[in-house]
């Protein structure tokens, strides 16, 4: 999914693969139906649907990307929980970024893994404004979007 020249990142195929055999806690993944739906879902980036199974894991995405770019995150490594498809899903849909009618902050890291700041986004008219000023600080190299209610991790925004 791309946003002119930011890359809106969903976690990965294979890592939620694997997530869903141990995650990032190392706890089992335990899949359920959601018979609500609304979960906000970090594999393809939608809500879920009524009856759909997911599972509730610990994710470290900084650490992931950390590990990826060959950085030690240090104090800022951290996990959290994020719901998946409990089965192999499509992906991410469209281009606009997911989940921006309601408040979110916008988290920025520089290319150490060090944090750089946040931004809380109120309006969903400010959302992409308040992602591509994020992205004019050229120290910055990702930024995690994250929900306010829980501080929850949504998905990652690189360079495209």
């Amino acid at each position: 999914m791309t946003t002119a020249t930011l890359l809106v990142r969903a976690v990965p195929p294979q890592v939620v693969r694997g997530l869903l055999v141990r995650d990032d806690a190392g706890r089992p993944a335990v899949p359920f139906a959601d018979h609500e739906g609304g979960a906000p879902l970090r594999c393809c980036l939608r809500r879920s649907r009524p009856g759909e199974r997911i599972a509730l894991v610990s994710y470290a995405p900084l650490r992931r990307w950390a590990a990826e770019t060959g950085v030690d995150p240090g104090a800022y490594d951290e996990q959290g929980p994020v719901f998946l498809h409990a089965e192999e899903c499509a992906g991410p849909e469209g281009e606009a970024p997911p989940f921006t009618s309601a408040h979110r902050v916008l988290r920025r890291y520089s290319a150490d893994g060090r944090i750089l700041g946040g931004r809380l986004v109120q309006a969903q008219e400010d959302f992409a404004p308040a992602l591509r000023g994020a992205f004019a600080d050229p120290v910055v190299a990702l930024v995690h979007v994250r929900a306010v209610e829980y501080g929850c991790f949504l998905y990652e925004v690189r360079r495209g």
